[in-house]
């Protein structure tokens, strides 16, 4: 088991990312954005900068947190699948470089004006999924799915049939412990209910190679694709980051555990903190609190 995080999250500049990791004692960050930029984005000149810094610190990228297939991507649109085996095409070298074994995806965004079901829709996505599993299956590498805002974690149905559909062992479920609760339930008719934390959890519990650690509580909703969210430390929110923590390592779970705090700058030592100190503080408290609560798990569980 190990400790990660969405360290751009904390500081834009690769020198900061790595000096919250190892504050926090961590071996390793999941690496998404350096100075505003997609790890997959960045020029070849500045990943090169970036592949010495973290071999220089002893710092290990676990995972790409990389934008293919993203909710941003529509997948009636050629583009976006384009686009997407463009990113995961770059991925790939520069993953093998790092010695990275994961790269988090996804299954593009939901359109709005459609309802839930749309088979042709459907076995388009599952069509170029399966294309791009393949180029992970090439490589070495494991295509980690997250439980995010987009099509095949729109409903518990969804999850299942993407599981079936996808057959293959360099495909995974990257669950996060807080998109469930900004989620709709898109089965049936409307209005739909909201997923739940554990009820996701249930559905895609056995393909589960990697967890994002997010909490919080739904405010409302919004015109644009995710709502409005209040987020907190793990383990204050809805997202039952404790007994999905805890059944996990019940069952043996021995893998990482990525935070992705989504609070801002919102922790403040005193009066004199800047915005970018706040921000680097929050994440550290973060970690810090998720590692004490790990601790606390682990305690309960040897006394059972």
């Amino acid at each position: 088991m190990y400790y990660t995080g969405f360290t751009d999250e904390a500081a834009d500049s690769m020198e900061k990312q790595i000096e919250v990791t190892k504050e926090l004692g961590w071996d390793y960050i999941e690496s998404r954005s350096i100075d505003g930029t997609n790890l997959t984005d960045i020029s070849d000149e500045k990943f090169e900068e970036v592949y010495q810094k973290l071999n220089a610190a002893g710092i290990k990228v676990n995972c790409f947190g990389s934008a293919v297939a993203n909710w941003g991507k529509d997948p009636r649109d050629e583009e976006s699948f384009k686009k997407s085996m463009e990113e995961l095409k770059r991925a790939i070298p520069r993953m093998q470089k790092l010695g990275t074994k994961m790269i988090r995806g996804m299954s593009y965004g939901i359109p709005k004006d459609l309802s839930p079901d749309n088979p042709e829709l459907e076995a388009k996505i599952i069509e170029h999924l399966k294309k791009m599993v393949k180029m992970c299956e090439k490589a070495g590498i494991i295509y980690v799915h997250e439980n995010c805002m987009n099509y095949f974690s729109q409903s518990y149905e969804k999850m299942d049939k993407l599981l079936a559909e996808i057959n293959s062992p360099n495909f995974k479920i990257v669950f996060d412990t807080g998109n469930p609760l900004m989620a709709d339930n898109r089965m049936g008719e409307p209005p739909y209910e909201k997923q739940t934390t554990w009820g996701a959890y249930q559905h895609l519990k056995d393909k589960i190679a990697y967890v994002h650690i997010k909490d919080g509580a739904f405010v409302k909703k919004t015109e644009g694709i995710f709502p409005e969210m209040n987020y907190c430390y793990p383990g204050e929110g809805n997202g039952e980051v404790k007994k999905i923590v805890r059944d996990l390592l019940k069952g043996g779970y021995d893998g990482g555990f990525s935070i992705e705090p989504h609070m801002g700058a919102v922790y403040h030592e005193d009066r004199n903190d800047n915005e970018a100190n706040a921000k680097y503080n929050t994440y550290l408290e973060y970690g810090k609190r998720f590692m004490q609560l790990m601790e606390e798990i682990r305690r309960e569980l040897k006394e059972e």
